[in-house]
Parts: C-alpha cells; sequence; structure tokens
C-alpha cells in the first residue's frame, strides 16, 4: 500500500529557514524541540494555518467577505494536507463527565451532524424509521397510472367507553357517509342496521378519488390527506386496483417502525450531560458500581470446567456450574476451551444463561435477593467494583441515540 503524507517544501515561517519535511498520514506524528526552535511555527503557522486558508477559499465569495482574509504562509508549496484542526492549549479541570469530544468542543459539532443527518434505524428488523407526510401521499396516488381509482381510507381509533356503533354515528353526523369494509364501501346507515360491526373490520372512508393527473385533484388530496391523519390518529390507508388486483399501501405520520414509537433524532438526545440523551443506568458516566467481569474471571486462561468462574468454585454456588457443564451439549457450548478463547456470543451467553442454565448475571440476582444476611453482602461486595456500564457499553448515551446512524455515499 502507497503511504501518503504532507510535502511541505522550504518554509520560511518565523524562525524557520527554508525546512523541508514530509509528514506522513495516518500517524501520530510529534513536533519536539528546543523554545523558539520553531515548533509552533511549523505545527500552526504553516501547516494548520494553510489548511484553514485552503478551507476559507473553497467557500463563496459572499461567505469570505465576513471571514476576512487569511494570508499564505511562506512556503514554496504544500501537498497532501488534509482539513486541519487545532485544539487550544489549556488547563482542564479533572470532571467525569469530560471526554476528548467535549474537552476540545469537538463533540458538539458532532451532536449536530448526527442530529441532521443520522437516520434512525430500527434495531429489529433494521429498516430506516421514517414518519411520513401529506406531500407523500399525494405524490404516491399521483405516480399510480391515470384513471387509477383510490380509496383514502382511515383506521377507526375508538375512544375510551365508545362502541364502534356510537364512533360511526357521531362520524356520519360529522357529515362522512361511507365506511370500507371487506373491500367494499357501504353507507353507515346501511352498516349499522346490519348490526355486524362486532364481525367486521371496518374503516372510516374519507375520500374515493381518481387519478386524473389535474392540479385540482392534488389540491383536493391535500384536504382529504391531512383529515384521513387526522381522524387515523397519524395513520391513513390507500387502497387501489392495478391490472384488476386490489393493492394497499399504509402511511404513517408517526415515527415508528415494528410496532415501536422512536424518538426523532435532536441535539439533546446525543448529550449525556441532558437527561435527555444520557444513558438511565450510568446517568452519562458510562460506568456504574456493579459486578466487575475480571473479578469474577480473576484468570481468563482457565476453562469453565476448570473453575474459571471465580464465584462459582465453593460448595454453596457449585450447583450453578454443574448445570451448565451437565447441558453444555445441548447448545454446544465448549467448556473445556480457555474463557480468553471463546467467542463474543458465548461469553455473552455465559453471562445470561439460558433455558438450561442460569448464567453468571442471574447468579447475582439471587445473591442480591440474599442479601439480609451478612455472608452474601460479603460475597457482593468481593466481586464489586467500578465497571462498564451494562446498558450503553460504555457510550454514555441511552438507546434511543444509539439507534441513529450516518449513511455517506446515499
Amino acid at each position: 500500500m502507497i503511504e501518503t503524507k504532507i510535502e511541505i517544501k522550504n518554509t520560511r515561517v518565523h524562525n524557520l529557514k527554508g525546512i523541508s519535511v514530509d509528514i506522513p498520514h495516518n500517524k501520530l506524528v510529534v513536533v519536539s524541540g528546543l523554545s523558539g526552535s520553531g515548533k509552533s511555527s511549523l505545527a500552526f503557522d504553516t501547516v494548520y494555518a494553510e489548511g484553514q486558508r485552503r478551507y476559507v477559499e473553497s467557500l463563496s465569495a459572499y461567505i469570505r467577505q465576513f471571514l476576512g482574509r487569511m494570508n499564505k504562509p511562506e512556503v514554496d508549496y504544500i501537498n497532501g494536507l488534509p482539513p486541519a484542526i487545532a485544539i487550544e492549549q489549556k488547563v482542564i479541570s479533572n470532571n467525569p463527565r469530560s471526554t476528548v469530544g467535549t474537552s476540545t468542543e469537538i463533540y458538539e459539532y458532532l451532536k449536530l451532524l448526527f442530529a441532521r443527518v443520522g437516520k434512525t434505524v430500527s434495531p429489529v428488523s433494521g429498516q430506516i424509521v421514517q414518519k411520513d407526510n401529506i406531500k407523500d401521499v399525494i405524490d404516491f396516488i399521483m405516480s399510480l397510472p391515470l384513471d387509477t381509482e383510490i380509496y383514502l381510507l382511515s383506521p377507526i381509533v375508538l375512544s375510551e367507553n365508545r362502541t364502534i356503533e356510537e364512533h360511526l354515528t357521531v362520524m356520519q353526523q360529522q357529515g362522512f357517509s361511507r365506511v370500507f369494509v371487506d373491500n367494499e364501501a357501504v353507507r353507515i346507515g346501511d352498516f349499522l342496521e346490519k348490526k355486524t360491526a362486532k364481525n367486521k373490520k371496518v374503516k372510516l372512508l374519507v375520500d374515493r378519488v381518481r387519478n386524473d393527473g389535474r392540479k385540482e385533484t392534488e389540491n383536493r388530496l391535500a384536504d382529504s390527506v391531512q383529515v384521513a391523519f387526522f381522524e387515523g390518529h397519524g395513520v391513513c390507508e390507500l387502497i387501489y386496483k392495478i391490472a384488476g388486483e386490489s393493492k394497499s399501501h399504509t402511511f404513517s405520520e408517526i415515527f415508528e417502525a415494528d410496532g415501536i414509537i422512536f424518538s426523532e433524532p435532536s441535539v439533546e438526545m446525543f448529550s449525556f450531560n441532558n437527561p435527555v440523551g444520557a444513558c438511565p443506568k450510568c446517568e452519562g458516566f458510562g460506568k456504574t458500581i456493579g459486578i466487575s467481569p475480571d473479578l469474577v474471571v480473576p484468570d481468563k486462561s482457565l476453562s469453565v470446567y476448570q473453575d474459571a468462574i471465580a464465584c462459582w468454585r465453593g460448595d454453596s454456588a457449585k450447583e450453578w456450574k454443574q448445570a451448565l457443564i451437565m447441558n453444555a451439549d445441548k447448545f454446544d457450548f465448549p467448556i473445556h476451551r480457555p474463557y480468553c478463547e471463546l467467542s463474543e456470543e458465548q461469553i455473552e451467553l455465559l453471562w445470561k444463561g439460558n433455558q438450561y442454565f442460569g448464567g453468571i448475571n442471574q447468579y447475582f440476582d439471587f445473591v442480591e435477593s440474599q442479601q439480609y444476611k451478612i455472608q452474601y453482602r460479603v460475597l457482593l461486595a468481593r466481586y464489586r467494583d467500578v465497571t462498564l456500564c451494562p446498558e450503553c457499553k460504555g457510550t454514555r448515551l441511552r438507546p434511543e441515540a444509539r439507534n441513529v446512524k450516518l449513511f455517506f455515499g446515499q
């Protein structure tokens, strides 16, 4: 692989007297030397200054007039220069909530990036979560073949202590005349007379329209779709026929997927110093006082059979180990393999357990339930320490924030 680098030729900034140097990319490079030897002149007044100047030059003339003129450093040329960031030299306080990102204020830009560009991904199906609006529904209808007849429906959401007959009577009084039952439009009055509401899947027919491609139809649809979303509590459905085949399409104003309602990304959601974004378990610290894996498994070269699990070594807890050993063949768990060679899935199984044995977490849940006994309190103290938060895995953020991903090149 060809190594890329920043090439600096004949720089003459301040104390530098025609210095030429190559700085490799993707490596940590330290510039050291005596006071006054030109360290800052090379790093800040040459490399960083040229990087900032090129960035400003890439902006429009309108924006550049507000930023002022940036002079070019005295250097013959600089090649291979990536975007540059300078971190201010300052004394920072020792705060457990501080990170490199917060101290350098880069985290502020990251929060804004994820809030504005990030896409929420459902942890169940992996699909991108999005909500529809009136324009999405209209664009879909107008994209259908001309002369397609469309039924615009709303699901009937019954309020508390109201029957479907009472609800449809109110809808009839509000001006709605038909419902959609078994792929057929039926008058509300006729439907109520048959008294079969409990046995039918009924939807409110908000509008029936034919796609003729006219602007007037789009204007009409805008009002109808708004009513459909309102009556359906954020959900509406289209039923139409193409080539004789009946099809349906559901739209939702609710930010949900797979039956889960998600929070829309916001700047506060990505701040672990804010209750909106902080992990509820560790409150944004990333660590909690809990059972330490290093204390539970002090010697990771041992296998489960060789008593790698320290808390299961005594006579009082050997039944937990025996339950795993006796049932290991049922789920193909390698009891003779050293703990350090287990896969992440096998280690997770060891801690969480399954229907055949109780895992380490379940064991300590039992111990905590017996804390009224002094020996169990001593046992818990032996294995407790400051450890990685089991909920956020040290990310400090709640699950809603961790579901937001960045997609590039789309």
